[in-house]
């Protein structure tokens, strides 16, 4: 069964984005989406398996919501966006999922990582 890991880096500053809550949700056949984790980024930026041993991916559309408003106000700083969303789909089940995000308080990027 897959499996997800996430890893924030704070552009603006280089370091990692320690901290950082976030939740992944599953989109359902009527196409809501239902929460089935959170984390928070440890002190590497990193969430390294969200999903957890009791939540294996299976084929599907998910979503991470990255709380980055809350984030940039513990530190004193004002982003622009409030948190970031990120859609991915899962098609492979036995393959690892990394969703790395490079954050700035005016700016965000994803990709599919290793």
């Amino acid at each position: 069964m897959s499996t997800l890991s996430t890893h924030v880096l704070d552009t603006s500053t280089g370091r990692p984005a320690e901290g950082l809550s976030l939740t992944l949700e599953a989109r359902t056949t009527d196409g809501l989406f239902l929460e089935i984790a959170r984390g928070v980024t440890n002190a590497d930026g990193r969430v390294k398996d969200l999903s957890g041993a009791n939540t294996k991916l299976q084929p599907g559309v998910y979503r991470l919501t990255f709380d980055t408003g809350a984030w940039f106000q513990a530190r004193g700083q004002r982003g622009f966006y409030p948190s970031v969303q990120v859609l991915f789909e899962v098609t492979a089940t036995d393959e690892h999922y990394h969703v790395p995000l490079l954050l700035s308080p005016f700016g965000f990027s994803t990709y599919r990582g290793s």
